[in-house]
């Protein structure tokens, strides 16, 4: 018998839920210096993705593009990354960062330049709440 979808304790630990889409749990990274959702595809045993059947393979690139369309409008970033990663987190997920021309990395990837930083609770509840609106779903 298959084990139930359950979220990877690093992701769970590192994130703050959004809510959840049709197919995915959309999560906000704890790091305000690179706002960044992470769509977790809730299928069980899932590293790849290749591992999604074809019709959720659509569905989760139609997600990729809302959640993408959704930080950039409360964000007003400059440009979005999209990227599928799972080096240190196996589990299936796909980070979408909100990245600016005055941000620490800029314009190298975000990976190892400056430590976390955690939201201002307001801040983070700001952004929280924008984000639900834009994906039209409920609070994590």
């Amino acid at each position: 018998m298959e084990s139930p979808w359950s979220l990877d304790p690093q992701l769970a630990a590192d994130t703050v839920p959004v809510g959840d889409l049709a197919l995915s749990r959309v999560l906000l990274a704890n790091d305000a210096n690179y706002p960044c959702l992470i769509l977790v595809p809730r299928r069980p045993a899932l590293t790849e993705f290749i591992d999604l059947e074809e019709n959720e393979q659509m569905q989760l690139l139609a997600e990729i593009d809302t959640a993408a369309r959704a930080l950039k409008a409360a964000t007003q970033c400059d440009k979005l990354n999209i990227a599928a990663l799972g080096n240190q987190v196996a589990q299936l997920h796909v980070h979408v960062i909100a990245r600016f021309r005055n941000d620490a990395a800029w314009p190298k990837p975000i990976w190892g330049v400056a430590p976390a930083r955690a939201y201002d609770g307001a801040a983070r509840d700001a952004l929280l709440t924008a984000l639900r609106q834009k994906l039209k779903i409920g609070g994590g």
